[in-house]
């Protein structure tokens, strides 16, 4: 495995392309632009990452109705179209006639799983981390949404401040105005986080929107999965790596997983490809920066596989449970020598 440092324009594409196959790539860069410089200090530097993926969309008008209730918490929250109109709960059925929903499905190809149905509408979020302002996330959002869709593709949105990290949910119909239809696949959303991250900055927000990879970061294992596993007790595949995560560990102590030296030869691709940057950054005359990728590069996050980083929410739960029920014995005593 390799790497290669491929020029990019300003607009925040990836520094580093990393790659397998030992194909050859361009020559070697000797410098970096401003805008490059300034996208290698975000990295490095950690400024907040953007978050953008598609969590589905509804086959049929039902679900999609559903969905709008979804957004706009069951009518409590406004909803903006792309008319800039603001629709209340009971406005939510006149704009789905206005999108006229039940005309997509027949005009295309027969989709494959006839069950499934054709999708209608892509249900987008764009979100960045806590304590980012959600009206900064919300404006950069109806950027976004103008710039990807307007006069192409119906849109509706709303800002939720529910949770930790604000979000919009931007629900736009497949079918564009003159019949074609989106299609959502890996490239294109890169290049809609790249995009969404330079419009947070235009809102002043150091956003950023690099690979996993290129910040040490393997593919996150589900947050508390062991915790969700016991209070939801709804997917039985969690519970089935769950269980198969716990033997192990009770068998062996330990988790072996064939796909930590994958993990393991991208992770020296990563490192190689960050020294090479520095290198030219010292030429460069960017010392303080080049160092500073030094130390990015010797610091980055441990490696583990999906199942090693399951093994360690399970032990972390096990210690928390085992924690609260000696509170709770120590409480019993406590109780029972007050009554004697």
């Amino acid at each position: 495995m390799s790497s290669r440092i491929v020029h990019v324009p300003a607009e925040g594409r990836p520094l580093l392309d990393l790659f397998s196959g030992g194909r050859t790539g361009p020559r070697a860069r000797d410098r970096f632009t401003s805008a490059e410089i300034e996208q290698i200090g975000r990295t490095v530097r950690r400024a907040p990452e953007v978050m953008v993926k598609v969590t589905g969309g509804g086959r049929n008008r039902s679900a999609v109705a559903a969905h709008l209730s979804y957004i706009s918490d069951n009518g409590k929250l406004e909803i903006e179209t792309d008319e800039g109109e603001r629709v209340s709960k009971e406005g939510q059925k006149e704009l789905l006639r206005d999108w006229h929903l039940e005309l997509s499905a027949g005009q295309y190809r027969e989709p494959r799983n006839r069950k499934s149905g054709v999708k209608l509408v892509h249900n987008i979020v764009l979100s960045m981390p806590s304590p980012t302002p959600p009206q900064k996330v919300l404006a950069a959002s109806k950027t976004f949404a103008r710039e990807k869709f307007a006069l192409q593709h119906r849109y509706a949105m709303a800002l939720h401040t529910h949770q930790q990290h604000p979000h919009v949910h931007l629900l736009v119909k497949a079918e564009g105005e003159d019949g074609r239809r989106l299609h959502v696949d890996k490239a294109m959303l890169r290049e809609w986080r790249q995009d969404f991250a330079r419009m947070m900055r235009d809102q002043g927000i150091a956003a950023n929107a690099t690979p996993r990879a290129v910040r040490g970061q393997s593919r996150e294992a589900a947050r508390d999965a062991a915790y969700r596993m016991r209070r939801r007790g709804s997917s039985s595949l969690l519970r089935a790596q769950v269980e198969s995560v716990a033997r192990e560990l009770q068998k062996t102590g330990t988790i072996h997983d064939s796909a930590r030296a994958k993990l393991l030869e991208t992770r020296k691709a990563v490192v190689a490809g960050w020294t090479q940057i520095a290198s030219i950054l010292d030429a460069q005359g960017e010392i303080i920066l080049a160092g500073d990728v030094r130390y990015f590069a010797n610091h980055l996050p441990r490696v583990l596989t999906d199942r090693e980083r399951l093994a360690e929410e399970w032990v972390r739960f096990l210690k928390q449970h085992m924690a609260k029920t000696r509170g709770d014995d120590r409480m019993r005593e406590r109780t029972l020598e007050m009554t004697r």
